[in-house]
């Protein structure tokens, strides 16, 4: 049993202590480690009857096996990089490595597949398309998909901003949301606090807010109105990205087909500029 897994598996039929629980040991492996049920109990505001109890809804026999699993799984875990490094070099030891790296990311897709529902994604197309404004945002290592995934959209239907906490007036920017308005957050481990923060604050000015992220318990699924888990076997990010990516394109294809006029339209927009002005073609010079 992988524990981590075994938690998302089960978060959403554990009680609210339970959750408690779930989420503290995430967080801090490190006291469930070395401290009793009760100590636990007494840091997060429940039972100790409740640890123990959140142990027998994820299958385990009690509070000494959950902390025998912590040690080995939780404590000794890699870094990041690390785990992305060493996956790697178990690649490089067989031959043709560059077919190896991608048939792992075909798997990462087809995994992503089975984890995210039809009617959830038809959703998610739906409100997009209905919606009158779209804001992304997305930081570190999930920036690069955000800032691609609000060019595309502002491509295929317009009225879509990526939110920079960099260089945004975020103050100015959350007050123009409202009930018409979706927020999308992509937000991979490390958790970035801005992210979940703006989040937080789409959702108290009535926006429709989209999770996109690596875990079914990830900090952003408290504000979400919809969550997609992007997964991935290894913890890593940087081996989440295909998946991510290609779950990002579908999106695209989604609205761009349920939505054809307007599509339709946009394309007939940009067909009409000067595009030699901006463009090169392949072969051609500068003038």
């Amino acid at each position: 049993m992988i524990l981590k897994e075994a938690i998302e598996k089960e978060f959403n039929n554990l009680s609210k202590g339970q959750q408690k629980a779930a989420k503290y040991l995430l967080d801090h492996p490190k006291d469930f480690a070395v401290k009793s049920a009760g100590e636990i109990g007494k840091r997060i505001g429940v039972s100790e009857t409740t640890v123990i109890r959140f142990c027998y809804s994820i299958q385990l026999s009690g509070y000494s096996e959950l902390q025998k699993m912590v040690r080995k799984q939780l404590l000794k875990a890699n870094s990041t990089l690390g785990q992305y490094f060493t996956s790697k070099v178990e690649l490089a030891e067989k031959p043709e490595f560059l077919a190896g790296v991608m048939e792992k990311d075909c798997l990462h897709i087809r995994e992503t597949i089975e984890n995210i529902s039809q009617d959830d994604f038809d959703v998610l197309v739906e409100r997009l398309i209905k919606t009158k404004n779209v804001y992304v945002t997305g930081l570190r290592s999930s920036f690069a998909a955000a800032s691609w995934l609000s060019f595309t959209l502002g491509v295929v239907r317009g009225n879509a901003k990526l939110i920079r906490p960099d260089t945004d007036d975020l103050l100015l920017t959350v007050t123009e949301m409202d009930k018409d308005a979706t927020f999308i957050a992509i937000s991979f481990d490390r958790y970035m606090k801005d992210t979940i923060k703006l989040a937080e604050l789409a959702k108290k000015q009535g926006a429709f807010v989209i999770g996109i992220t690596d875990s079914a318990i990830a900090p952003i699924k408290e504000h979400a109105d919809l969550l997609f888990q992007i997964h991935s076997s290894e913890k890593s990010t940087i081996d989440a990205a295909p998946a991510l990516f290609s779950f990002l394109n579908a999106v695209i294809a989604g609205v761009s087909i349920q939505d054809r006029d307007r599509f339709q339209a946009r394309k007939e927009q940009y067909e009409k500029l000067e595009s030699e002005h901006f463009f090169i073609q392949p072969g051609g010079k500068l003038d």
